[in-house]
C-alpha cells in the first residue's frame, strides 16, 4: 500500500474529496478534471492500489467510491487527514459546484460524448 505516493499527486487528493458525498462513475470523475480518460483511469488506479478508493463495476460502467469502515486504519486516518487539511480550500469548493452540475447530467450521455 502506497499511501505516500498516492496523496503526492493534487489531482488525486482532489478525487478522494470528489468521493467524500459518495460513489461516482467514471464518466462523471473525467467530466470533472476535463481529463483523457486514460489520465483518470491511471490516477484512481494509484487510488485504488492505495486502498484509498473501493470500486464496482455495473454493466459497462465502473463506480469508484471512498472506503467503508472495515478498511485499515491507516487509510482511513489518511482520508481524515486529507478532508481535515484540504476541506476549505477554494480548489475544492469549485470542485464540488461544478460536481453539483455534473450529477444533474445522465451518466450514459456523459461516457457517449466522452468516447467521440
Amino acid at each position: 500500500m502506497n499511501l505516500t505516493k498516492a496523496l503526492a499527486d493534487e489531482n488525486r487528493v482532489r478525487m478522494l474529496m470528489a468521493l467524500r458525498d459518495g460513489e461516482l462513475c467514471v464518466c462523471q470523475i473525467t467530466e470533472l478534471f476535463g481529463y483523457a480518460p486514460s489520465t483518470v483511469s491511471k490516477h484512481l488506479s494509484i487510488l485504488f492500489q492505495a486502498r484509498l478508493v473501493e470500486s464496482r463495476k455495473d454493466g459497462r460502467w465502473i463506480y469508484y467510491q471512498l472506503p467503508d469502515k472495515k478498511a485499515p486504519a491507516m487509510v482511513r486516518q489518511a482520508l481524515a487527514w486529507v478532508e481535515k487539511s484540504i476541506a476549505g480550500s477554494s480548489q475544492i469548493s469549485a470542485d464540488n459546484q461544478h460536481l453539483k452540475r455534473i450529477l444533474k447530467l445522465d451518466p450514459a450521455e456523459l461516457c457517449k460524448r466522452q468516447c467521440k
